[in-house]
């Protein structure tokens, strides 16, 4: 989708530039350059073979310390952290910790420091954390303002929040130059983005008329002065967005089939030809979505096979698997907990009444980011609709069940059978998918110009009024023709 999009979709290009970064650069205000962050290393080739095929596929994962600065910094939290287990450790914001072991993917082993002279009778001080909540102390991770490799629309909708203030700021990693740094200001109706030069030798500037040694020094300077800023610098945008953990513990990293004892059902989000989908806890601490499906809609061992790519699958717009039930029916999937449910439900429900071109086009960007992604884990989702994006806080969108369609067998009004065991949401697949039963990026392209459809008719039904039949069916000429396969 990457592909196509640089060549046919240009349009989008201020909203998602990742997908245009082979060309020039950041359409950022002409001014700066950074060094690469050295505290922002990937997990160790040391850390194990799983490491190895992590870094084959691809996978982004959040951004992490570098373990080999395990032994020699002391490191600060950067969120709140509620213990999930009883093997975890619950921190604040602010919180100085010394990691003790660093093996485990995402979970590191810490000790948390408690200021000198204090004493907290009963406290836990040692258990796992979550890798990415923590950065090392002094490093341009542990700033409020440093929001690491986040992307220009990103960068964009959190300034844009309502309750910041004009000067609100961040300084984040430039998409298209690696090593590289972009200021992003609000300046009280709009963000204006600069891109921080570097000099030959060390320091950083917008305008050579004044250089700076470090951007802890460029910020304090920017702060006091606007000196070619559109305002001055206020406060560092707040950190809204908690990023979301490898998986629900340290433990469920490799062994993601879990007791279903271990889930509490809260409270029926909705159903559908599938199965149900609940709100849920998972060990009594942590929220989470449960999808159970309706016995016999899907073979086990399929499902299984898919699950294990599903949950190699990490980015900012896929929902992340966490585990999975499947010792007895129902299947139970389990996911991270997206709180305004279904993109479908949530367009029909406003019917543009708060929701406007900008948000839906921001939709949209997210969508494909999370879908580019996909293609370059040379992955299919092959069920792309507004019933498969999910709404989360802060207006995130993230693509749900991928990979989920190779495997359901349900029958619907939308749905053609194409082989034997095998059905399609014929409005929402290519012509040749439906004919053929090929598969491609370029099919996966055709359900998001169709997606699109949705998003911009707050939730309508596309083909109004046409009936998806299949063949032999007398209604079959009406709308969309469903040849043989």
């Amino acid at each position: 989708m990457g592909n196509f999009c640089q060549k046919y979709c240009t349009c989008l290009e201020p909203c998602i530039p990742c997908l245009f970064s082979g060309k020039e650069g950041e359409r950022e205000e002409d001014v700066g350059q950074v060094f690469a962050n050295p505290a922002v290393v990937r997990i160790d080739s040391q850390a194990g073979e799983k490491d190895k095929v992590n870094k084959t596929k691809g996978k982004p994962l959040p951004a992490l310390p570098g373990q080999h600065l395990m032994n020699t910094c002391k490191f600060v939290a950067l969120f709140n952290y509620e213990a999930r287990t009883e093997d975890d450790l619950s921190f604040q914001a602010g919180d100085k910790l010394e990691v003790l072991d660093a093996s485990h993917e995402g979970w590191w082993y810490a000790k948390l420091l408690l200021p000198e002279g204090s004493v907290c009778p009963g406290r836990k001080l040692q258990g796992y954390i979550p890798a990415n909540y923590i950065a090392a102390v002094q490093s341009i991770e542990a700033e409020p303002w440093f929001f690491g490799p986040i992307k220009r629309a990103d960068a964009e909708r959190q300034l844009l929040y309502p309750g910041n203030q004009a000067g609100a700021f961040l300084i984040r990693e430039s998409e298209s130059l690696k090593g590289e740094y972009s200021l992003s200001v609000f300046d009280g109706q709009s963000v204006k983005h600069y891109r921080i030069r570097r000099l030959d030798g060390e320091g950083f500037f917008l305008s050579r008329m004044k250089t700076f040694k470090t951007l802890n020094e460029f910020v304090d300077y920017y702060s006091k002065n606007s000196d070619g800023l559109c305002v001055k610098l206020g406060k560092p945008c707040p950190k809204v967005q908690i990023p979301t953990t490898f998986d629900l513990s340290y433990k469920t990293v490799d062994q993601w089939e879990i007791d279903r004892k271990s889930l509490k059902f809260l409270k029926k989000l909705g159903s559908g030809q599938f199965g149900e989908v609940w709100e849920g806890l998972w060990n009594n601490t942590t929220p989470v979505a449960i999808k159970t499906l309706k016995p016999g809609s899907m073979d086990p061992k399929d499902f299984l096979r898919e699950a294990q790519i599903m949950k190699n699958l990490r980015h900012p717009n896929l929902i992340q698997l966490y585990a999975v039930c499947t010792l007895e029916d129902p299947i139970y999937i389990v996911t991270e907990l997206m709180k305004y449910g279904s993109l479908i439900e949530y367009l029909q429900n406003d019917a543009g009444s708060h929701i406007s071109l900008p948000h839906q086009i921001d939709m949209a960007a997210q969508v494909a980011s999370g879908m580019a992604y996909l293609e370059s884990q040379n992955y299919i989702h092959r069920d792309l609709a507004a019933r498969n994006v999910l709404v989360g806080e802060h207006s995130v969108y993230k693509v749900a069940d991928f990979g989920l369609a190779r495997v359901f067998k349900v029958e619907n009004e939308n749905i053609y059978e194409a082989r034997p065991e095998t059905k399609l949401p014929v409005k929402w697949t290519a012509p040749e998918a439906i004919r053929y039963n090929k598969f491609s990026v370029k099919s996966d392209v055709w359900s998001f110009g169709i997606l699109l459809f949705e998003i911009i008719t707050y939730g309508k039904m596309p083909y109004a009024g046409k009936h998806a039949g299949t063949p032999g069916d007398p209604n079959a000429g009406q709308g969309i023709q469903t040849p043989s396969a």
